[in-house]
């Protein structure tokens, strides 16, 4: 009898051993949960798309809780970080574009690589417009401005080659080539002219990035720049 009460005892306890080790294999295995990865690098900044990701099913009880179920939650938004090929797209990966407010405008400006951008201008950023325009008279200096302080970038393109106009050459017949970045803003109607006109009549045309948190504007006697003035 007591052989038989241990044998019993035994298989018990085997049974709910068998059960526990089938309840921690579903709870691996199962249930499912839709998720979605990268089928290939996306860039700091750069918008996404439904169509840079693939499905994937993940056991629920190892999907992060910040995992992407919908990929409606990243339609107009942009990427945070680089993103990497395989990665699992998670919410603090992406961020919303920067849209525009009541009574602004986008204009977009091509702004040569080398000097106006240099890799660190992104979508959110706040810079100020410079431009340098030539004397009209041999005897005029050339003056610099600033022709809008504390600009919002709300896109940035793809470096584009591009002839621009020889600063020298007073016709506009003489071109030398070049790369340029098209940089499109969140302006209202006043500071988007000034824009459109610096990039018409300027000889050059610069950004200069605003530290985050810094302030914006310019006192008035500071927005133009002669040599003379350091004299």
């Amino acid at each position: 009898m007591i052989l038989l009460l241990l044998s019993a005892l035994c298989a018990v306890g085997a049974f709910l051993g068998v059960l526990s080790v089938i309840r921690n294999v579903e709870s691996e295995v199962g249930p499912q949960k839709t998720a979605y990865r990268l089928k290939a690098d996306v860039a700091a900044y750069k918008p996404l798309d439904p169509g840079q990701f693939e499905k994937v099913a993940m056991p629920k009880r190892w999907l992060p809780v910040t995992a992407v179920t919908d990929l409606d939650q990243v339609r107009g938004k942009i990427a945070v970080t680089p993103l990497k090929k395989g990665s699992l797209l998670q919410e603090d990966m992406v961020v919303e574009r920067p849209a525009l407010k009541p009574g602004q405008q986008e204009i977009a400006i091509m702004i040569d690589a080398a000097t106006g951008v240099a890799g660190k201008i992104n979508p959110g950023s706040r810079v100020n417009i410079y431009a340098t325009f030539e004397g009209k008279r041999p005897e005029d200096k050339p003056v610099s401005k600033v022709i809008v302080a504390g600009a919002q970038v709300i896109d940035v393109g793809k470096l584009t080659p591009l002839a621009t106009r020889d600063p020298g050459d007073t016709t506009g017949t003489n071109r030398q080539a070049g790369e340029a970045v098209p940089i499109t803003f969140a302006l209202d109607t006043q500071d988007a002219q000034r824009v459109a006109y610096a990039e018409s009549f300027a000889s050059h045309v610069r950004l200069a990035l605003l530290a985050p948190g810094g302030p914006a504007t310019i006192p008035p006697g500071e927005r133009t720049y002669t040599l003379d003035g350091d004299k």
